[in-house]
């Protein structure tokens, strides 16, 4: 068990308290069945990152699960601008969770009325910083292609949770999962990009991937720098053969690929220009 912060505050159904005495009854939705949503914010010199993209996705994923998000927008940004100055973190991750909320004993979610709404703070590496190329693992779990869930970022995680033991196990700094038609599409916690040639590819949303904050960002830049991008399809076997993979997630940016099962990948120049264009755009947020 991992010692609780003195002095940290969370945000908790309206309230900010000490992070020891921010509990969630056990008999919430969250807890018992995953019935919930989450996103992770990146906090960048006090401010937060795309905060408008991360809440339009909160927002239409309450309303496919049909959850009454019982703060609006503005309203959870002034409780997240006050969490940062409380915790004196302007740079950090702020996990913004919201459940369905207590409710009676089953699936059927008749009775819980009154979602749990959660805000933390959480250390993350230097904002902008670049990491080190990353070592990847292809999982031998599977998500399913056209999975509408998987437009949100649900609190039910496990074949990612899976997928990320096995690179673990391995060695490796993140997994790559296909989907049930035997497409690369996602790293367990990122979106999955590789370079062929002179263009940039990703893995269409329709193949079952989260329309990731930061994916779209470096669409964004591919488009303000000239650079061919396109949406398409590719088996791990293939994805070896790129000339570059990179991975991109809120809390690192865009990170590139050491190698995939052990075979070296590439170093492109292309992945160096995406990346300096992304740490200006987070400089001048």
């Amino acid at each position: 068990m991992f010692p609780l912060k003195t002095g940290v505050f969370v945000f908790l159904n309206g309230q900010f308290m000490p992070e020891e005495r921010a509990v969630v009854s056990v008999f919430d939705r969250g807890f018992l069945y995953g019935d919930g949503l989450f996103e992770t914010i990146l906090i960048f010199d006090g401010k937060p990152f795309r905060w408008a993209q991360h809440l339009d996705r909160l927002e239409r994923g309450c309303e496919f699960l049909k959850i009454n998000l019982p703060f609006s927008s503005g309203s959870l940004r002034g409780f997240a601008d006050e969490l940062i100055t409380k915790n004196k973190m302007p740079h950090a991750l702020l996990r913004l969770t919201i459940s369905r909320g207590a409710g009676a004993r089953g699936y059927s979610p008749r009775g819980a009325e009154r979602p749990t709404v959660v805000m933390s703070l959480h250390a993350g590496p230097e904002a902008g910083a670049p990491t080190p190329r990353w070592k990847l693992l292809t999982s031998s779990h599977r998500v399913s292609a056209n999975d509408l869930l998987s437009q949100f970022k649900t609190a039910n995680k496990l074949p990612q949770i899976l997928a990320r033991t096995e690179a673990d196990a391995a060695g490796a700094d993140e997994a790559l999962l296909q989907n049930t038609e035997g497409f690369a599409i996602e790293g367990a916690s990122s979106n999955l990009f590789w370079i062929k040639e002179d263009t940039i590819c990703t893995p269409p949303l329709s193949a079952g991937v989260l329309p990731g904050v930061t994916r779209a960002v470096v669409l964004e830049i591919c488009q303000m720098l000239n650079l061919r991008a396109a949406e398409t399809n590719i088996r791990a076997d293939d994805l070896k053969h790129a000339d570059g993979i990179f991975v991109s997630l809120t809390s690192r940016g865009v990170v590139e690929a050491a190698s995939l099962d052990e075979k070296p990948m590439k170093s492109s120049r292309l992945f160096v220009k995406i990346q300096e264009s992304y740490c200006n755009l987070l400089a001048s947020s």
